[in-house]
């Protein structure tokens, strides 16, 4: 079993950096593939980057590649997501996952889910 929490959301204006953070449980996070997705009102839960369980590979959507970056510290059970250069469209609420197989950007692969974190971006 897996509990994820995430922090680090807020408002921010468009052009502006948000870093956020997802704290795991348990003892097996650094086997563990770690994904963020991010779902906006009335729109599906998307696919936003995904890491290793090692760190050593990492993919990103086409609409945040080169604004966003994923890593994991996993002395500390934590993944994080540095998103710079926000845009209006990046408001959703964020969510980070885990699951126990290779790296996959479909969200039905992922076992275990956080409670989401909202980001707002104003102009």
């Amino acid at each position: 079993q897996v509990q994820l929490v995430e922090s680090g959301g807020g408002t921010v204006q468009a052009g502006g950096s948000l870093r956020l953070s997802c704290a795991a449980s348990g003892r097996t996070f650094s086997s563990h593939t770690m994904g963020w997705f991010r779902q906006a009102p009335g729109k599906e839960r998307e696919f936003v980057a995904v890491i290793s369980y090692s760190g050593s590979n990492t993919y990103y959507a086409d609409s945040v590649k080169g604004r966003f970056t994923i890593s994991r510290d996993n002395a500390k059970n934590t993944v994080y997501l540095q998103m710079n250069s926000l845009k209006l469209e990046d408001t959703a609420v964020y969510y980070c996952a885990a699951r126990g197989g290779i790296v996959t950007r479909l969200v039905s692969e992922y076992d275990y889910w956080g409670q989401g974190t909202q980001v707002t971006v104003s102009s």
